[in-house]
């Protein structure tokens, strides 16, 4: 017998009906399967317990974290928002765009710190992950739900498959918002004072990203 439950995040209705129950789940160390923009990740609240079990379940160690996902930058205290930031926010938020800013205060963990104390941030514009952090009121980790090698889950069903591999006893609730269109994935932009870089092309171009901001350091 599978250890998942399997939760129906189809419509409105099923949004209203579940998304304070997962978020009491999230508060008590619970693990969930979620969809984005993009695609199904794996995620869970800042608590040690949970985060060191999704490490596990991913077979992530600490050089790699985990990015957050937040409705806006009020989930997110303690970030350095340069003008910079604030006007990509502003302009591509929420939508397929991560943004790493400098850690200035707050309580983030290794798991979500990256190298020289900074965090990997987005603000997902599907409505089933923002139902869930209104009600949770903070962030949650993110990271894709797929084997190793493999391309990330775009289907509740794909990720029940994925977790029945990786580790079928781990209790995770599944929050079923049926399949995703193909999309790619997010940009990710470093905006930690100077000239933002961006380290990962995606659904947000480089020319709209320069309309907003000016200059920007391209993949090598």
């Amino acid at each position: 017998m599978s250890a998942h439950t399997w939760i129906p995040f189809r419509n409105d209705e099923d949004r209203e009906r579940h998304a304070a129950r997962v978020a009491v789940y999230l508060r008590d160390g619970g693990l969930v399967a979620h969809p984005t923009e993009t695609v199904y990740g794996l995620g869970c609240a800042l608590r040690p317990d949970a985060l060191a079990r999704l490490a596990w379940l991913k077979r992530r160690g600490a050089p790699r974290p985990f990015l957050l996902l937040v409705r806006d930058a009020r989930d997110a205290p303690g970030l350095e928002w340069t003008e910079e930031a604030e006007r990509l926010a502003e302009a591509f938020w929420p939508g397929p765009l991560t943004l790493v800013l400098r850690v200035t205060g707050g309580n983030y963990p290794p798991e979500v710190t990256g190298e020289g104390g900074t965090v990997a941030i987005r603000a997902s514009p599907h409505p089933a992950v923002r139902a869930v952090l209104r009600e949770l009121g903070e962030p949650i980790t993110s990271t894709s739900a797929n084997l190793p090698g493999e391309p990330p889950a775009s289907t509740a069903e794909d990720v029940g498959a994925v977790l029945e591999a990786l580790a079928p006893g781990e209790p995770v609730w599944i929050l079923d918002a049926g399949p995703l269109p193909p999309s790619p994935p997010s940009t990710v932009l470093a905006v930690t004072g100077g000239r933002p870089r961006l380290l990962r092309a995606g659904a947000v171009s480089v020319d709209e990203l320069r309309k907003v901001v000016g200059e920007i350091d391209e993949l090598g």
